[in-house]
């Protein structure tokens, strides 16, 4: 896509394969934290946790597209860098029906301190250093700390670059 540099070795997958893409996007500050919005508490999936941006991919766009329009959607910025792949995972909320999400790191330009939040879907976000970690585990059972352990993934890539 015009105007998103991706860092070499980093592939996308098909996402015309007949699967269910989930697009992830962790993004990097550029003093390293990590951008994390909570999802509003009448969400089907994940009522009332803090989450990463991102969301379906699309019928006919490319993981790179679906993960621009995410970026768009939730929060106003657009996506200018994808630094690197941190995470596969697939997994099914309970409908059946198995997601194959892709994470990565990226980075983004506009305003960092005003994300235009979309007012449905989140109620609030933070920008997250390894201190506000425990912050994003909720009530969460201990054995689902997913978005804890994509964000200190994030934590650990941005601060290598």
């Amino acid at each position: 896509m015009d105007g998103i540099q991706v860092a070499p070795g980093i592939g996308f997958p098909d996402t015309s394969d007949g699967r269910t893409y989930v697009a992830g996007a962790v993004i990097a500050a550029p003093d390293g934290r990590i951008f994390a919005q909570r999802r509003s508490p009448h969400r089907k999936v994940f009522p009332h946790c803090w989450d990463i941006v991102g969301g379906h991919v699309e019928k006919g766009e490319t993981m790179l597209e679906g993960l621009a329009r995410e970026v768009a959607e939730e929060t106003g910025w657009r996506l200018t860098e994808v630094l690197s792949e941190l995470y596969r995972v697939d997994w099914d909320p309970g409908d059946g029906v198995t997601r194959r999400e892709v994470d990565y790191l990226v980075r983004v330009e506009g305003d960092l301190s005003a994300p235009q939040l979309e007012k449905d879907k989140h109620t609030e976000f933070m920008w997250v250093d390894e201190p506000l970690l425990p912050k994003l585990r909720d009530a969460r059972d201990p054995g689902d700390y997913f978005i804890t352990d994509i964000v200190r993934l994030g934590l650990e890539a941005a601060r290598k670059l």
